[in-house]
């Protein structure tokens, strides 16, 4: 195969993410990254030392990909609310990669900007010391269990309607929880768990 002239970790980053994309998680190795760009196996090893560097180059892509501008002016739950949505954007234009976002975040240059963001909404709202740290844990918490769930165990999915059907007598709170919640939409469950994040939160 002929080789590249030269590729910058966004050439790598994009053919990675066209694999996850099209193939799955399974599918990401070396060689196909190296088919997708069109050269040898062992000529892509000039670039990245191994999986784990291709999976931290997607983890770097989508977190770049994520709009931390926000605008001024507005209370502070509202812009924290906007810059959640613009995290779950960029996570969900990729959601082969969530495993990798969630195995790789805090290696990830990319993602300290995105970091920097939330605290400084959390500081502009009157969090100071260990009461920021742990607001800015509980809203990565948050969007870490909803990228799960929404991977694992969506509400649309197999396992709702399966609880949807329990017994009543057995099980009352649970079957109408899931008989309720297979009808809801990924926003409903975001927005809606945001929502109650930011009320509970207060410095």
């Amino acid at each position: 195969m002929p080789r590249p002239r030269s590729l910058t970790t966004a050439d790598l980053a994009a053919a990675a993410l066209a694999v996850l994309d099209r193939e799955g998680m399974s599918a990401l190795t070396m060689r196909a990254v190296a088919t997708e760009l069109g050269m040898a196996t062992m000529a892509l090893y000039r670039y990245v030392r191994d999986r784990d560097g291709l999976e931290l180059l997607v983890v770097d892509h989508v977190f770049v990909s994520i709009d931390t501008t926000l605008p001024a002016g507005v209370d502070w739950r509202a812009r924290m609310a906007m810059l959640l949505e613009h995290i779950r954007a960029g996570f969900s234009a990729h959601p082969a990669a969530v495993p990798l976002v969630l195995r790789h975040r805090q290696s990830s240059i990319a993602s300290l900007r995105v970091m920097e963001a939330m605290l400084a909404v959390l500081t502009e709202g009157g969090f100071h010391g260990r009461a920021r740290v742990i607001a800015q844990r509980t809203l990565v918490a948050f969007l870490i269990g909803f990228l799960q769930n929404k991977h694992y165990a969506p509400l649309s999915g197999r396992g709702t309607i399966g609880l949807s059907e329990l017994s009543p007598q057995d099980y009352p709170h649970l079957a109408q929880a899931a008989g309720q919640a297979k009808d809801m939409s990924a926003d409903d469950e975001f927005r809606g768990g945001v929502q109650i994040v930011l009320r509970g939160l207060k410095p």
